[in-house]
């Protein structure tokens, strides 16, 4: 009888000490409710850069190369690149700092529009020796002993041949004196220039009136101010019929020097690239037509090529655009401008 009171005082010891699976049970089940009620952040790390390009502008003050710099680093972050853009500000000596330090950073590639097609080259020596690939949009290099990878740009040349049928066009048979705002520093603007007088040169060859001659030919800078001064001074030298400005802003300044010298609806401009400003002027008739490019393109397929470049892709090493020619009547009906 001892035996079995001492045997039940051992089974009532061990229930009491016996954990308790309901509770603990309840406590797990309610964890797991709390964690579905607010589950934890995510915190899948976001992707990782696959490299970074450089960008050396010529200069953002004008608005085509923002448009280039714009789609260039929009098209490239789709394909995972970061892009670093600087602005040469038409200085060669900068845009070589540019080159140097994308060097130093170690980029995937660099792309410029060369200050000077000619004596940016050692900067883009430099970039070859580092085996870092270059290109080019809208301005070519044309410096010897150097390697650029790809260029995409306008047809600057038959851009110009149609800008001298626009002059030709608006001139018409009594011809007259024309200057041109150049910027030679740029092989773009060679070409477009070239372009041009070779059209002017055949409308001239075997007159004996009429013909279009060229007064003077200046630099003016690509930018608004410097075209307004350069063509300030030729009206002090010469009687104008025409301008042609190698590109929009040049060719808005030569329109501000114009009216202010009350000659603006005597003198016709003939301008180059189609941006939003030179087309709404001509709706308003300040200049009379561009031969227009596409900016925005040559960004994006800039960015393309690069990507084929580096995964081993055939792509056009040299592709130019073909302008169209943008008169009064396009820009009155063009959405951009409603």
């Amino acid at each position: 009888m001892r035996k079995l009171s001492l045997l039940l005082m051992g089974l009532v010891a061990v229930l009491c000490c016996r954990p308790e699976t309901t509770t603990n049970t309840a406590t797990s089940t309610t964890t797991s409710s709390a964690a579905t009620s607010n589950p934890a952040p995510d915190i899948t790390p976001a992707t990782e850069s696959k490299g970074t390009i450089g960008f050396s502008a010529l200069t953002l003050t004008n608005p085509f190369f923002k448009i280039i710099a714009e789609n260039l680093t929009k098209e490239a972050k789709k394909h995972g690149y970061d892009v670093i853009v600087n602005d040469a500000d038409r200085d060669v000596n900068k845009q070589a700092k540019h080159i140097d330090n994308y060097i130093a950073q170690k980029v995937t590639a660099i792309v410029i529009n060369p200050a000077d097609r000619v004596t940016i080259g050692p900067a883009v020596k430099k970039a070859n020796d580092a085996g870092i690939p270059v290109f080019t949009n809208d301005l070519q290099c044309v410096a010897e002993g150097v390697k650029i990878s790809g260029h995409i740009g306008t047809d600057n040349y038959q851009g110009g041949k149609l800008a001298g049928e626009a002059m030709i066009e608006a001139l018409g048979e009594n011809g007259g004196k024309v200057l041109i705002l150049h910027f030679k520093q740029a092989n773009s603007c060679v070409l477009r220039v070239d372009g041009f007088m070779e059209v002017i040169d055949a409308y001239n060859e075997g007159r004996e009136s009429g013909k279009i001659e060229i007064v003077a030919t200046l630099d003016g800078g690509g930018l608004r101010d410097e075209g307004y001064a350069a063509t300030a001074d030729a009206l002090q030298a010469h009687e104008l019929d025409a301008v042609f400005a190698i590109n929009d802003p040049s060719a808005l300044g030569a329109w501000t020097a114009l009216n202010e010298a009350q000659k603006a609806d005597k003198v016709v401009i003939i301008g180059f690239d189609g941006q939003l400003e030179g087309k709404q002027a001509i709706k308003e008739g300040k200049i009379y037509a561009d031969p227009i490019q596409f900016p925005a393109q040559m960004g994006q397929v800039t960015a393309q090529n690069i990507i084929k470049y580096l995964d081993g892709e055939e792509f056009a090493e040299v592709e130019l655009i073909p302008t169209e020619l943008y008169r009064k009547a396009d820009a009155e009906n063009d959405p951009e401008l409603q």
